[in-house]
């Protein structure tokens, strides 16, 4: 009787360490799962350009912030040609720009001074 007690104590063990396992393998897939299906698709080389344009955000923190809104909102799929891209004075970007209060005032100023509002943003993001 003792012999089969502990037969069956190590094969409850093996079956809690499969369904354990199990759900941490599971759970993960599944998690990755999930982030694949999130965010708008947009092609490779839309992705770099969304994860490049960060490097203008005016501190660290907002260019963190920035890389983490694109990692959540976008992910690499088909070219998307309703993603909104542009290139001014040799800087491009695309979608909606996270602009500072400097930055905002930038455009602002310069949209007064006779600048269309899309051309003054990119120039405003990247080289002030």
């Amino acid at each position: 009787m003792a012999g089969g007690a502990i037969v069956r104590r190590l094969m409850y063990a093996a079956a809690l360490f499969i369904v354990v396992t199990s759900g941490i393998v599971a759970t993960g897939t599944s998690a990755q799962a999930r982030a694949l299906d999130d965010g708008t698709p947009v092609g490779r080389d839309q992705y770099r350009i969304l994860m490049n344009q960060c490097r203008y955000a005016d501190t660290e923190q907002l260019r963190s912030q920035c890389r983490s809104a694109v990692e959540n909102d976008y992910r690499i799929g088909a070219e998307n040609s309703s993603l909104d891209c542009r290139t001014y004075s040799g800087v491009t970007v695309c979608g909606d720009l996270m602009l500072s209060k400097r930055e905002a005032a930038c455009v602002q100023h310069s949209v007064t001074a006779g600048l269309t509002e899309r051309r003054s943003e990119v120039e405003c993001y990247a080289l002030y």
